[in-house]
């Protein structure tokens, strides 16, 4: 297996994937609209120099794929100005439980430090426990639970 950057070339294999991540994210979003829904803009990530789509391939196929995008802090109080922020982690349901997403998260993790960012957050569902396990594994902690209430 190999890492490398995402190529506008990858994009349709990406949006599959990113619909991976939408059919995987409604158990635990009620909220989420029927049909096809598109979280990321995908070939601006690729092109943006404040981020890195990293993919993982096995035998020239792409398994696996996650981003890092530098963002500014919201907030003037924080101890830091810019983060990092993890998304659109995907690892085919052929190729999961082999450490593949760990070899993402890492990749931009590095990616992040070697930028001088390092703070790196991501956003999981609470219910989701096994990529919260994921992420801990990765060195993650949680930080702040968002609540909702349907009135």
């Amino acid at each position: 297996m190999i890492t490398r950057e995402a190529t506008e070339q990858d994009l349709a294999i990406l949006l599959e994937f990113e619909q991976g991540v939408v059919t995987a994210e409604r158990p635990f979003n009620s909220t989420l609209i029927e049909g096809e829904i598109h979280y990321y803009d995908l070939k601006h990530l690729i092109q943006s120099p404040q981020a890195t789509v990293i993919v993982a391939e096995e035998n020239h196929e792409i398994i696996a794929s996650g981003y890092a995008l530098i963002k500014k802090a919201a907030k003037d109080y924080y101890q830091f100005k810019e983060y990092a922020y993890l998304g659109f982690m995907y690892v085919k349901p052929e190729h999961r439980g082999k450490g593949i997403n760990k070899v993402i998260t890492d990749e931009l993790i590095s990616w992040s430090k070697s930028r001088g960012i390092n703070e790196v957050r991501l956003d999981v569902y609470a219910q989701n426990e096994s990529a919260i396990k994921a992420y801990e594994k990765a060195g993650f902690e949680p930080h702040l639970l968002t609540m909702r209430l349907k009135a």
